[in-house]
């Protein structure tokens, strides 16, 4: 019995981190770092490109190392961009709420200790 695996997805994932890395800490890491905006992210990319898929054997299933074949330089490229768009885009529409949350977030870790006293 063989599985499907999409490899599609664990190569746009890294990306994303590797195109995420290159942006500063605040406010792009820290409003990526979210759950809903990440996935925000990986769903703005995989809906502007193909997918791949394979059937492997089941012990060879080892879903988080395997990645695709070196992709051309264009298609990382392209890639890129889109991620690069995916972040401006979902920034600018959701910027509203990203400063809402990241305020909540600062705020509360910004707090005074009373453990001193």
């Amino acid at each position: 019995m063989k599985t499907v695996l999409n490899l599609t997805q664990q190569s746009v994932i890294a990306e994303i981190e590797s195109v995420l890395d290159t942006y500063p800490y605040h406010p792009h890491q820290q409003a990526f770092a979210i759950p809903e905006l990440r996935q925000d992210l990986i769903m703005y990319v995989f809906s502007r490109i193909p997918c791949l898929y394979s059937a492997i054997e089941p012990e060879q299933a080892c879903w988080l190392s395997y990645k695709l074949p070196r992709s051309p330089l264009e298609h990382q490229i392209h890639l890129q961009n889109l991620i690069h768009q995916g972040v401006y885009s979902i920034m600018q529409e959701k910027s509203d709420w990203i400063s809402h949350h990241l305020c909540e977030t600062i705020q509360s870790g910004c707090e005074p200790s009373h453990w001193f006293g």
